[in-house]
């Protein structure tokens, strides 16, 4: 099993200088920022199993509209996380795929996914007891 490392120390070793996502002008920020934009995730993950073209990106990401569907993909390619092919065709057909950048953000994203689907019920009942302070007392 890798480990991440935790310390600017770990850090340092493992990659050959010293990024800080804390400091304020560090670059690893924007790297941070397109990792957690809102739908990096859901593209990343519509990608896994193999190039999908614009439509079929849409359809199974459900709730994104074609405007943000472009911009994050868009995005995602400058970062060099996808890919866009292009095919001479007619009509013409474009394809988007992860790139080998962009496989390697699987594992984490996949982890991130699997921790929120198995605590729904924890962070339900947190915000259900946020929100009616006497269910965290036991009393009704």
């Amino acid at each position: 099993m890798d480990l991440i490392p935790v310390s600017t120390t770990e850090l340092e070793h493992a990659v050959g200088k010293a990024y800080n996502v804390m400091a304020a002008t560090c670059p690893s920020r924007t790297v941070l920022h397109r990792i957690g934009a809102r739908w990096t995730v859901f593209v990343v993950n519509a990608l896994a199993d193999g190039p999908r073209r614009f439509t079929e990106l849409k359809g199974h990401i459900q709730g994104i509209t074609p405007k943000v569907l472009t911009e994050t993909l868009r995005s995602l390619e400058a970062d060099g996380l996808i890919s866009r092919l292009e095919y001479a065709e007619n009509p013409p057909r474009v394809e988007y795929a992860l790139t080998p950048l962009g496989r390697s953000l699987l594992g984490p994203l996949r982890a991130v996914r699997l921790w929120a689907e198995q605590h729904v019920p924890d962070i339900e009942a947190a915000r259900a007891r946020h929100e009616d302070p006497t269910l965290a007392a036991g009393t009704s």
